[in-house]
């Protein structure tokens, strides 16, 4: 992975992978990650949540669930992969102030395609991505702690700002398609999240389209810009773990009995899990 160590120098100056100051104090972030897909399934999975150093499976989800955690990250999901049900708990989770984090393949879920939320939330659609090779990455944004695809809409247009893009003379493309703006944005983040219905409180997003390899989850400046966005996130003050007045999410506890996100008729691999930031240093 030597074109991440050429070109994010700065960018990892300014991150250690020893990122949770102001999560820490006495307190542990919890972060949902779901990884569900029902298309094509990314073998760098695995690695990715091993990176993210995953501690305890869940496999259910609903409006009950999402309200314990400080922020739900989606890794790689493609494919029909949330239900009527699911889809209503994302929608009442962002309206309460969730906080939102989406990786790579999270910009091609079918089942959010139509979701008029979703779409403000995230900010772009996937398009197509040229054939897998090298390019330059430039970092746009060096103050945010945070594959190459083509987007169907300009994420500027919408107040997202943009920290990474990629460098088009950099690679060939022989695509026609290309909507997403100049520079070509690779990786933005939203102060206050756009996915919310009127009346609702937005909490952060994030969004990186980096991470098909399993290689770049064993890189260090990789993971510095992953979890430097899930750090900005976290330390939005609609977390109950930065603001304990704040919104009624994160970190609660619930024994109510909950239901699957998936569409009954999926045959996805789920693997939604838990990290807790505080302990990953």
């Amino acid at each position: 992975m030597n074109y991440w160590t050429k070109f994010f120098t700065l960018f990892a100056n300014l991150l250690s992978l020893a990122i949770w100051p102001g999560v820490m104090a006495g307190s542990s972030a919890r972060v949902l990650i779901y990884s569900a897909t029902v298309d094509f399934r990314h073998d760098s999975i695995p690695t990715a949540i091993q990176a993210l150093k995953i501690e305890a499976p869940l496999d259910q989800v609903n409006d009950n669930t999402l309200a314990r955690y400080d922020a739900l990250l989606f890794l790689m999901n493609t494919g029909e992969v949330l239900n009527n049900t699911g889809k209503a708990a994302l929608q009442n989770y962002l309206d309460v102030g969730g906080n939102f984090i989406a990786v790579h393949a999270a910009a091609d879920a079918d089942a959010l395609r139509n979701t008029t939320f979703y779409g403000r939330e995230l900010d772009a659609y996937f398009d197509y991505h040229p054939a897998l090779q090298n390019a330059t990455v430039d970092v746009i944004d060096a103050s945010n702690p945070s594959g190459r695809y083509n987007f169907k809409l300009d994420p500027h247009d919408v107040g997202a700002v943009v920290v990474l893009s990629a460098n088009e003379s950099s690679y060939v493309d022989t695509g026609t398609h290309m909507d997403q703006g100049n520079p070509h944005p690779i990786a933005w983040y939203q102060e206050h999240g756009a996915g919310i219905e009127g009346g609702g409180t937005a909490g952060r997003s994030f969004y990186t389209n980096l991470g098909h390899l399993n290689e770049s989850w064993m890189d260090d400046t990789f993971m510095a810009h992953v979890l430097g966005g899930v750090k900005r996130v976290l330390l939005s003050n609609r977390t109950k773990v930065h603001n304990s007045s704040a919104l009624a999410i994160g970190n609660g506890n619930s024994s109510t009995s909950v239901t699957s996100l998936l569409p009954t008729s999926s045959s996805s691999t789920s693997v939604p899990s838990v990290i807790h930031p505080s302990n990953d240093v």
